[in-house]
């Protein structure tokens, strides 16, 4: 069989015309033409002048998406772009903060927010699943042409954030939050089975490092496209210097059958080689920071213990869950608020099933945060006995998962922590506690503004959040329903009694 091939080219700006011309190329040495529905899938995670570098830049997006239009067939019936950015916020309002109206009314394209759009099933039958289906928008489970754009990235649970855990982004929030814990991997590997792109074209042309919604702008002035995405994000991880065997969804992709990760079985192509891209990249810094070890110094005590376990295998970490949400939270309250440590008191959170001492001095107060928390000791010289309420994954239905606005979280998390204002225990339920959750409760428990309040963003941001909410409850009194086979029986959509928009909470 022909090697996967991965193209690296230079690019040192955001230029679209360049960028048309390099995809074009692409395309044309991977011998591909898009056909039927064309989706492309960017990363905007986050956007905007607080997160400049946490997306996939709208300049990038045109000049892939002006080469599909310049070579598509005569049976193509739509080219759109698509997305689900960050948990409770409106993907209107990271589109908006990121450009991407403009772009897409200039190259004539339509944007779909996949949270206000049917999610339909997808029925999985693969040995090592987290379950037997899993819930997609129906634009990403009917696209002919796939194209994934992803941002080169570092990411706190993951490692890295190429070309397959873009993925997170083609499920609305209410399942997008089921299974990203301990086995997030997993999750993103199963995701893979719900569709393999024909075409991938990364964002390197200004990496992001260190972090994921609030990284650190690192110049690499690359392009990376390919057609293969084990292989793909196999050449982003050499020229990075790390083994993409570490990462685990790539190795788990890896070992079904997706894709070779060795150099030998990857052909690569381009204007650049390996060894180059490497110089370029040499100093990228990746995430995967263990919690106690990102706080140390600050106010903020974290205190870990196991997670639960699955089946016969011990875990000592939640690298998919609640402590890197904290870390991306503290960042973001840092970019809004330069004096963000110096306002928060000194703080104790526990994680995990902990059973060793927490220093906690008069005053101070002591969250157990998540699910699986759980503790039986002293602290400041009382006993207290925190039990898990953690419920197994196999007892829980994702077709009655309900989806959190914003506003619903803040109000949860205010009036969580109201009640608790004379304890010096907070218990946050969740699994896992969102990023937006934990931003809520530091700036309930400290001095440090709501960023959700910010008076020059909070007015685009609830008009955006209104539309959002108004489109979903359209799809959902006149939307169709859809059933889609998983990719061993993959056949015809055909109409089903199944999920609305993400709006709509329980289905059945």
């Amino acid at each position: 069989m022909r090697k996967p091939r991965v193209i690296i080219r230079t690019c040192e700006r955001y230029d679209a015309d360049r960028i048309e011309i390099l995809a074009s190329e692409a395309l044309e040495t991977l011998g591909l033409r898009p056909h039927g529905k064309v989706l492309i899938k960017p990363n905007v995670v986050a956007s905007g002048e607080f997160f400049p570098h946490a997306y996939t830049r709208p300049e990038f997006v045109e000049g892939v998406a002006r080469a599909l239009q310049a070579r598509a067939d005569s049976t193509v019936e739509r080219i759109v772009i698509g997305e689900r950015c960050g948990i409770t916020v409106p993907t209107r309002y990271s589109y908006r903060e990121a450009g991407y109206p403009e772009m897409a009314d200039r190259i004539g394209v339509e944007l779909v927010h996949f949270e206000e759009v049917e999610q339909v099933e997808i029925q999985l039958h693969h040995p090592d699943r987290l379950r037997d289906a899993i819930y997609t928008p129906r634009d990403v489970a009917e696209a002919d042409f796939f194209v994934n754009c992803p941002k080169f990235k570092a990411h706190p649970w993951t490692t890295v954030t190429f070309s397959m855990k873009n993925y997170i982004g083609i499920q609305d929030d209410r399942h997008r939050l089921i299974d990203h814990d301990h086995l997030l991997h997993r999750k993103v590997a199963d995701l893979q089975y719900v569709v393999q792109p024909q075409f991938i074209a990364i964002d390197a042309i200004i990496a992001g490092e260190g972090r994921m919604l609030t990284p650190l702008p690192f110049d690499m002035g690359l392009i990376l496209f390919g057609e293969n995405q084990v292989a793909f994000d196999a050449v982003c991880c050499h020229i990075i210097g790390i083994d993409p065997l570490s990462v685990d969804h790539i190795r788990l992709a890896h070992e079904e059958g997706f894709g070779p990760v060795s150099l030998e079985d990857i052909e690569v192509l381009g204007d650049m080689d390996i060894e180059g891209a490497r110089a370029r990249a040499k100093g990228f810094k990746v995430g995967r920071i263990r919690v106690e070890d990102y706080f140390k110094g600050t106010h903020i005590q974290t205190y870990v213990g196991p997670p639960p376990a699955e089946g016969d295998t011990p875990l000592d970490y939640c690298w998919g869950g609640c402590p890197g949400a904290l870390e991306e939270a503290i960042e973001i309250l840092r970019v809004y608020d330069k004096k963000a440590d110096d306002r928060i008191p000194r703080i104790h959170i526990v994680f995990g099933s902990y059973d060793g001492e927490i220093d906690a001095g008069p005053g101070e107060k002591v969250v157990f945060l998540g699910d699986c928390t759980a503790f039986s000791g002293t602290i400041d010289g009382e006993h207290v006995e925190v039990k898990s309420t953690y419920l197994d994954r196999a007892e829980y239905d994702p077709r009655k998962a309900v989806h959190e606005s914003v506003y619903q979280k803040m109000w949860k998390t205010t009036w969580t922590t109201w009640k608790a204002r004379n304890d010096q225990v907070v218990r946050i339920h969740g699994c896992p506690v969102s990023v937006a959750e934990q931003v809520l409760l530091l700036c309930n428990l400290t001095d440090i503004d709501n960023p959700y309040l910010d008076p020059q963003k909070s007015i685009p941001f609830t008009c955006c959040y209104i539309s959002s909410r108004t489109r979903q409850m359209i799809h959902r009194l006149f939307g169709k329903k859809y059933l889609v086979e998983g990719p061993a029986d993959r056949g015809a959509a055909r109409p089903v009694q199944n999920l609305p928009p993400a709006g709509g909470g329980d289905s059945r």
